[in-house]
Order: structure tokens, then C-alpha cells, then sequence
């Protein structure tokens, strides 16, 4: 439309070191883990690094998982296979 103002982009905080091209997508799933964009490098409570090059990641948010900071789906409830009714009264 003639005279219709340019529609401005929404402001995104500035991050030092970063840019546009290298954000990252993160999605977060209901009781489970957060799925990011990888590669990741995740920094843990004692220091160390963990990295992935994977082009999905799963991270741990309950803290169950075997491989944490990985979600190795520890999160999901096990249920036992019920056993057949026995039938102790036959006719």
C-alpha cells in the first residue's frame, strides 16, 4: 500500500560474540527434555564442558538420565507388562 509504514523487525537483545547467523533453536518438551539445534557445548555446575555435534540434542532437565547433561529417556514412566488373569476356579 502507497504510504503504509515499513513493518520493523521486533528487537533481539544483543549478545556479545554472537550473530543472527549462529543462534541456536531450542524447543522445549512437556515433561521431557529441551531438544536444541546442535552443536552445543553445555557448561555443568563443577566447570567442565560437555559438547555434542550432533545436529539434534537431547538435554536433561530431570536428572535421571545415565548420560546426563544427554537425555537417555529416563524421564518416561516404565510400567510393568501386566501378567494374564490366572484362572484358579475352573468349572
Amino acid at each position: 500500500m502507497p504510504g503504509a509504514p515499513e513493518p520493523t523487525p521486533s528487537p533481539v537483545p544483543a549478545v556479545p560474540g554472537r550473530t543472527g547467523a549462529d543462534a541456536r533453536r531450542v524447543t522445549l518438551e512437556c515433561q521431557g527434555p529441551v531438544l536444541m539445534e546442535g552443536p552445543v557445548e553445555i557448561v555443568l555446575d563443577d566447570g567442565t564442558v560437555a559438547r555434542s555435534d550432533r545436529f539434534m540434542v537431547a538435554v536433561c532437565t530431570c536428572r535421571r538420565s545415565r548420560t546426563y547433561p544427554w537425555c537417555d529417556t529416563s524421564h518416561r514412566r516404565r510400567e510393568r507388562a501386566a501378567s494374564p488373569t490366572e484362572n484358579r476356579n475352573p468349572e
